[in-house]
């Protein structure tokens, strides 16, 4: 997307661009990056009140920026929010695209909160992010995982809906103790698991395996009646596979079946498939055609 001098272009020394969202009429005005926006008072700050998505742009253009939308939308129900509507979001990261950076790869950042304390109105903002050849060794090269206990059973999502486990909160203090957990520990990353046992998701993915019973076969785990994130990557990759007369199932899984699959991957908007190496140090099995394959599938033209 070419900058069409709309608004003032950032300096290329910047490596971010933000646009600000007001709620109440959905209007929206580029802002400094590097200089503070929020109230001390924020919510968002002072109790993590809000929700939250991140999209892939590729030179300029937003990926599947509708299921990103309608997923902030449903967490936003979720969450009580007062949402600017998809609107007001679509005008506001085409603004930030076009003031950014020729960015081959860019992470843009969709944040609601409650707004100050005491405020009848949301904060809401666009964040977008160079993000060009981060993540490129950990789709070729894959990662190491391991798996941590979650602290809860796979059902309590049914018996208590109102921790909002499906909505994409800003409540990621543990997911990021999770991750940080793995690094001290010689991993990449963390798959949790239920304490009955069943596999539920990455801290910030899906998790994907791939089976050849029958022909080829795609699992993800498990349903989102469990509480996970729905994935917008893993029902992408889903639809591609499909098309290509792979079969493709949501189920309950093991880290038992992770160990007898064929191939397994971490899912996930920006950094799209990372293949699993070894699960809580051990090898896994994995094939470079079949991971160049399932790349392929994602290597779709924004839309």
């Amino acid at each position: 997307m070419a900058y069409d001098g709309f608004g003032p272009r950032i300096p290329a020394k910047h490596t971010s661009v933000l646009v600000m969202i007001d709620c109440r009429d959905g209007t929206h005005a580029l802002a400094d990056a590097t200089q503070p926006q929020l109230h001390v008072t924020d919510l968002a700050a002072t109790r993590g009140d809000g929700v939250f998505e991140a999209m892939l742009a590729r030179d300029g253009v937003p990926c599947k920026p509708e299921a990103h939308l309608h997923r902030l939308q449903a967490s936003a129900q979720a969450a009580e929010l007062l949402d600017p509507g998809a609107p007001a979001w679509r005008d506001a990261i085409a603004t930030a695209l076009r003031a950014s950076g020729p960015w081959p790869e860019a992470l843009v950042k969709l944040v609601l909160s409650r707004g100050p304390e005491g405020s009848d109105t949301s904060t809401a903002w666009v964040l977008v992010s160079d993000c060009s050849e981060q993540h490129d060794a950990a789709r070729r090269d894959g990662i190491d995982v391991l798996l941590l206990d979650r602290g809860y059973d796979s059902t309590l999502n049914t018996r208590a809906p109102w921790l909002m486990m499906g909505a994409k909160t800003l409540s990621y203090a543990v997911n990021m103790a999770a991750m940080r957990h793995a690094r001290r520990n010689g991993a990449d990353d963390v798959i949790f698991t239920s304490s009955d046992g069943h596999i539920l998701e990455g801290p910030t993915s899906s998790v994907v395996i791939a089976s050849h019973r029958e022909g080829r076969v795609l699992l993800q785990t498990p349903p989102s009646a469990c509480g996970i994130l729905a994935g917008t990557t893993q029902a992408l990759l889903f639809d591609a596979a499909q098309c290509l007369g792979w079969r493709t199932e949501t189920t309950m899984l093991a880290p038992a079946d992770i160990y007898a699959a064929e191939g397994a991957w971490l899912v996930s908007s920006i950094r799209l498939a990372a293949p699993i190496n070894r699960l809580d140090g051990r090898e896994l099995p994995r094939s470079q055609a079949l991971n160049q394959q399932v790349l392929a599938l994602l290597d779709v033209h924004p839309a």
